[in-house]
């Protein structure tokens, strides 16, 4: 078992959606503390971890539909590299890991870890292939991280954070589920059978629904009453059109250059899409932190 395609597996390339846990470390104007910094970058190691270990698992739970997929069946397991009773040894053992990482830590780290764990696990076994909810165990990934990223370094979240959380992990999670059914076509179901249940109709009304939720409750978040007092600005608005930009920018690439089923690649290789993103977070921390 080679050690280069053991990494490949652990999938350190979609690692980037682990830094959903510096959320509340971010928006609590807590960054520039060394020990809580240091207390988020641990969960951070915990996520990268403890994701890995699902990505094995699921890797051998899909190697039959992994191997008719374009991209998927060059991953080392579908591609016959690394034996599947070798797979679930490692991920068994990455999973201890980080779970009793998460345990020194804090201990509510290690229920938001574990939570995650059976989560997911119950995800690749047979959530799945349930129809509506699969999307919504997908985007449960998402706030799970958020949410201990603020059990890490014990702040309460606020209700608007968890709300525009989930909304954007919805809008992600349905826009690679049409990603999926679009590429494959014919093939779609023969690789993720509940893609059958679906249709690119749906999915788009579905998106709609979603996006337009999303920007509401962003924007109500920023004016709200409670962020204002707890924040101590009002100027969060400002930061709104990067939002804005960003949503529209990844609908363009979903619906007109057939991307989005690897949202982490996007942001990465994007260009437009990256700059949006950074100049989302620097407009954030620049009045969280000095433009009060």
């Amino acid at each position: 078992m080679n050690i280069g395609d053991v990494i490949r597996s652990l999938r350190p390339s979609q690692w980037t959606k682990n830094l959903f846990v510096f959320a509340a470390l971010i928006f609590a104007r807590k960054v520039f503390d060394g020990p809580l910094f240091l207390s988020t970058l641990g969960a951070f190691a915990v996520f990268c971890l403890l994701s890995g270990s699902i990505y094995l698992v699921n890797d051998v739970l899909d190697y039959e539909e992994d191997r008719v997929h374009p991209k998927k069946s060059r991953r080392p397991i579908a591609a016959g590299r690394i034996g599947r009773g070798a797979a679930v040894g490692t991920a068994v053992f990455f999973a201890a890991v980080s779970l009793g990482g998460a345990l020194v830590l804090n201990p509510g780290l290690f229920i938001a870890g574990a939570i995650y764990f059976v989560l997911q696990i119950a995800y690749s076994i047979k959530l799945k292939h349930v129809v509506i909810l699969d999307v919504f165990i997908v985007a449960s990934g998402f706030v799970i991280r958020v949410v201990a990223g603020g059990l890490v370094i014990r702040v309460p979240l606020s209700s608007w954070l968890l709300i525009c959380t989930t909304l954007l992990a919805l809008f992600i999670a349905l826009s690679k589920r049409r990603h999926e059914l679009v590429l494959l076509e014919e093939n779609a179901s023969s690789h993720r059978p509940i893609l059958k249940e679906y249709s690119a109709y749906l999915l788009d009304q579905m998106i709609s629904v979603v996006t337009a939720s999303t920007v509401i409750a962003y924007c109500l978040y920023t004016v709200s009453e409670d962020t204002v007092k707890k924040l101590g600005t009002s100027h969060l608005l400002y930061t709104t059109p990067f939002v804005l930009y960003g949503i529209f920018r990844y609908l363009y690439l979903v619906h007109k250059k057939g991307q989005g089923g690897s949202p982490e690649e996007l942001i990465l290789k994007d260009k437009p899409l990256a700059v949006s993103v950074f100049l989302w977070i620097a407009t954030a921390v620049g009045i969280l932190y000095y433009f009060k």
